[in-house]
């Protein structure tokens, strides 16, 4: 969804006037003295798999369980059996498929009635009526000329499309089909039944739209990629927080197991599938089908830099907090290496190679590396400094990105900066889930950060409308307002915050465990929140030098939050500025280099009536950007900020 333009030009002059100035702020932009460059890769995302983001979300598998290798290994199937139909249905494991995976099922009928198995989806599989989607299954014939047959059924019993399997092999053979559902259905069931007397193996069945991001078969979800694309981030940071580190450290997440043939991805235990009684997700698991190469490649496919997580040794804390013996650590570092050189080395290296095997010979140039999520206290420091000697004895200009625990203050956090600088980190990742006033109470937080000292990633950021971890906060422009005031303090010490993301990224609307979320889906649809928008403004708006800037006379009761940048490329000035005020708020700009030559300007607003407001699905449009032009802008002109706003100008230099 691109902002909407719908100010008329009359209504666009109106938010300036070249009058005297009034009493009332004045923002003074010193446009002769620009200081830090911006880091031009700020501003980006967060992917973790948490709120079902990763299956069920942007990797565009429909079927749940596909390999039946859940614990319960029919969970997400039933059996469809009408009762004259005369079958049987069990799950085996001799001489399977994938002996990775070796779960399948095995169907058998002595009657002509359907009889099979249906799978339910991620909490119902969307279709779109006419559009074409690709089925695949593994069947081997085991006895008689059994016939095959693929369902689609709508929620209501519907038959939307059916499809006849036949001449098959008595060994496994990867069988492909394309349905074209007639109606669309955002719950729909796919089914595999047999019509004819015999027995049939099933393993690994799927089912994808045809139209993934890019087209690439068994790939991402179109739409969930676009709303991604549309930020323009700077970097992906991936594959997550707490997955990373797992329960224990049997379920941590290990990249290796995550590339080549999908069918041969060990299934692993989502860690999120147990952390909340109140929001049980038994049937949470990670299939690996979003995998490191397919990280990398959205990297790639986005411009935006990778920035993947590794595991240091350490399951979550908030969980079993289990450790790898120091002695016993260096699988975990030769982890560490053998992913940089399988996005940066040759394809005479080992894992260069391996990386050329899947399909990309060329590097995907990876330049930071975190080690650990938000681990603390010693055990973490002593971890993180043996692989900060390995990976920078090899790779000396990879910047490694550590953390400093899971709070923005407190001693763990305190005592991370004490050590970690001692150690001269490169990037300390800092976390903040705070109410909507913790956000603007901070907007000047990295003002006295020391400026020789480690930089700052503010990896994980979102404002809480009610409380951490309520399942009752929302998405409201109060939230997105006290984000983007933080922000602009973010952007004016960009010199010392090198980079930011929001967090979680996804959320469905039917199977989350966190709020608030950047972006809400279900099986058909996709909502950008007035935070989505919060962080589409700053990344496409960066700029790439700070611009000091004053402003004077405002009001303490209702104060704004500005920050501005210059466009060395584009020749503009931009300026953002929050007035979180129930009233209107009319600026004077004093741009000294500007001079009385009129220059044009364009201006983005996110605003609202209601600071509850959200956008949801079947409204996602109730607070959006809006644009327009003001065609004469002079030195000193009045700048009217609507209530309750983030107005984003970008100002022509003569």
């Amino acid at each position: 969804m691109s902002p909407r333009i719908t100010l008329s030009l009359v209504a666009a002059m109106a938010l300036t006037f070249s009058l005297p100035a009034i009493a009332g702020p004045t923002i003074t932009l010193h446009t002769d003295r620009p200081s830090a460059k911006i880091n031009p890769a700020m501003w980006g995302v967060f992917f973790e798999d948490i709120n079902f983001g990763a299956d069920g979300g942007i990797y565009a598998e429909m079927v749940k369980n596909r390999g039946f290798e859940f614990p319960e290994p029919l969970m997400g199937w039933s059996k469809l059996s009408p009762p004259q139909a005369r079958g049987e249905l069990s799950v085996r494991d001799a001489e399977p498929f994938s002996p990775r995976n070796p779960h399948y099922v095995r169907l058998a009928t002595t009657t002509a009635s359907p009889f099979g198995i249906a799978n339910e989806g991620f909490r119902g599989m969307g279709v779109r009526q006419g559009e074409a989607y690709d089925f695949s299954a593994q069947i081997r014939n085991v006895a008689g000329n059994p016939g095959l047959q693929v369902r689609l059924y709508a929620e209501d019993g519907t038959v939307l499309d059916t499809v006849d399997l036949r001449d098959l092999s008595a060994g496994w053979q990867a069988i492909r089909a394309t349905l074209h559902p007639r109606d669309t259905d955002a719950k729909a069931r796919l089914a595999v039944l047999l019509t004819a007397p015999g027995t049939v193996d099933l393993d690994f069945i799927s089912l994808f739209p045809h139209n993934t991001w890019k087209q690439r078969p068994g790939g991402l979800r179109a739409d969930m990629v676009q709303a991604l694309a549309d930020l323009q981030p700077g970097f992906i940071r991936f594959p997550g927080g707490c997955i990373v580190e797992g329960s224990t450290l049997a379920y941590r997440y290990q990249w290796k197991n995550t590339i080549g043939p999908v069918a041969e991805r060990p299934l692993l235990l989502n860690r999120w599938n147990v952390e909340f009684l109140h929001r049980p997700t038994p049937d949470y698991f990670q299939s690996f089908g979003l995998g490191f190469l397919e990280y990398f490649q959205l990297c790639e496919d986005l411009g935006a830099q990778p920035l993947p997580i590794l595991n240091c040794g350490m399951a979550c804390q908030f969980n079993s907090g289990e450790l790898c013996p120091l002695t016993d650590l260096a699988p975990y570092i030769q982890d560490a290496l053998d992913l940089v050189e399988f996005a940066n080395g040759p394809v005479s290296s080992p894992w260069g190679a391996r990386r050329a095997a899947l399909g990309h010979p060329t590097p995907f140039h990876l330049q930071m590396l975190g080690i650990g999520n938000e681990q603390w206290g010693p055990q973490y420091i002593e971890r993180y400094a043996k692989f900060a000697t390995a990976l920078k004895q090899r790779y000396p200009d990879l910047q490694l990105i550590s953390g400093a625990g899971p709070a923005p203050g407190d001693d763990r956090f305190k005592f991370a900066w004490t050590q970690l600088r001692e150690l001269h980190a490169d990037i300390i990742d800092e976390h903040s889930y705070a109410k909507p006033d913790w956000f603007y109470g901070n907007a000047n937080r990295y003002d006295a950060y020391d400026r020789n000292g480690p930089k700052v990633f503010m990896g994980e950021y979102a404002a809480q409308s009610v409380a951490v971890v309520s399942p009752k906060n929302q998405n409201n422009l109060e939230c997105a307002l006290a984000e983007a005031a933080f922000l602009t303090g973010l952007e004016r010490n960009a010199d010392v915050v090198r980079l930011a993301s929001y967090a979680p990224l996804f959320a469905n609307t039917t199977a989350w465990q966190w709020t608030p979320d950047l972006i809400w889906v279900d099986s058909l649809q996709v909502t950008r929140t007035p935070s989505y928008y919060v962080q589409q403004l700053f990344s496409r708006n960066r700029g790439n030098e700070i611009l000091p800037l004053e402003i004077a006379g405002q009001d303490s009761s209702a104060p704004l939050y500005a920050s501005a940048a210059r466009d060395t490329v584009a020749h503009e000035i931009i300026l953002k500025v929050v007035n979180p005020a129930n009233h209107t708020a009319a600026v004077s700009l004093h741009v000294p280099g500007l001079g009385a030559t009129p220059a044009p300007a364009r201006v983005t607003t996110l605003s609202g009536n209601d600071l509850h407001g959200i956008n949801v699905h079947g409204n996602p449009a109730t607070i959006v950007p809006v644009e327009s032009v003001i065609p004469s802008v002079k030195d000193l002109s009045i700048i009217t900020l609507p209530p309750q706003s983030l107005t984003v100008l970008r100002l022509k230099m003569p």
